[in-house]
């Protein structure tokens, strides 16, 4: 009896000494680790916190470029943005291009990938061959599909045959983009593929061969699957990266939004309204509103990933 009770008494206690003690060493390890994240969080909050405040605040104002005498107008920048014909064209140019680049980009990296992985001869050139480009500054992968697409130099309607008007036409122009956007952009894509295929077992496809399976069935049985969750994070990347389109589109359309506005993105809008027209606050305004769109994207994604996990187990 007197050592049940001895026990009662010694077993909360030790609970407790435990609990302090890996209490003590979570403190310890956040005053560590806190100096290892010092610099980045100080980094984070000066070029992304600070500026996305600054502009939360000045979407509320009539401020102008030069930032003197801005007004506090409430919401009058927001209800002039929604119905604003221009602000609603460029964003659907920039989904257009969305559409247009995601699925593209996402078997075109996948068959890249399967290529690369499955030659035998010389694979370090092939992988190199197609990661390379996305190593290009954008203004020059711009600038050499500019030259391509020349309607009287360009080698692409040299070579076809054609006199493609790529680069004056509205019909061609946004697909010019497009062609330019996958050629650089392929190879990170590509990249998350070919790591994704290394990591794939070998004996699961030795298994499928001693049961028959061809070449189409292992693919669409085990690759696929198997690549499931690095599929859905490329489509995220890429649906984040696309709406943001800028560089290209400017640069191949000699900083103008194309023909008859064929190209103007809501990136290229938003500048244009702070710097072209000095409309900061406006320009803040339409911002926020694309920034709430992309963590719409985001939080979706993040969304549909959780439930297909859920209902998986």
């Amino acid at each position: 009896m007197m050592a049940t009770s001895a026990q009662t008494v010694i077993a909360p206690a030790r609970g407790k000494v435990a609990a302090r003690s890996a209490t003590l060493r979570r403190k310890q390890g956040f005053q560590h680790g806190g100096w290892f994240v010092a610099p980045f969080l100080a980094l984070f909050a000066l070029f992304v916190v600070w500026p996305l405040l600054r502009g939360l605040y000045l979407s509320f104002t009539d401020a102008n470029i030069s930032g003197d005498g801005a007004n506090f107008i409430g919401l009058d920048n927001y209800r002039e943005a929604l119905k604003d014909p221009l602000m609603w064209d460029s964003l659907g140019h920039s989904a257009y291009f969305t559409l247009l680049v995601v699925p593209c980009i996402t078997v075109l990296a996948f068959l890249l990938a399967m290529l690369a992985h499955h030659i035998e001869r010389a694979k370090w050139l092939w992988r190199l061959c197609f990661f390379a480009p996305f190593l290009l500054p954008s203004t020059v992968a711009a600038n050499l599909w500019q030259w391509l697409f020349n309607p009287g130099t360009g080698m692409i309607n040299h070579v076809f045959g054609v006199e493609t008007p790529w680069l004056t036409d509205k019909s061609y122009a946004m697909l010019a983009v497009v062609i330019c956007t996958l050629w650089w952009t392929v190879g990170f894509s590509f990249l998350l593929y070919l790591a994704a295929l290394q990591g794939i077992p070998a004996h699961l496809y030795e298994a499928a061969k001693l049961d028959g399976a061809n070449a189409w069935h292992r693919m669409v049985h085990i690759t696929l699957p198997m690549m499931r969750h690095i599929t859905g994070l490329v489509i995220a990347l890429q649906i984040l990266a696309s709406l943001q389109v800028f560089d290209q589109a400017v640069v191949m359309m000699d900083f103008t939004p194309g023909p008859e506005e064929s190209t103007r993105t809501f990136v290229q809008y938003t500048l244009e309204e702070g710097f072209t027209s000095y409309r900061v606050g406006y320009a803040s305004a339409i911002s926020i509103i694309f920034f709430v769109i992309i963590a719409a994207v985001a939080l979706a994604r993040m969304w549909l990933l959780r439930n297909r996990e859920e209902s998986g187990r």
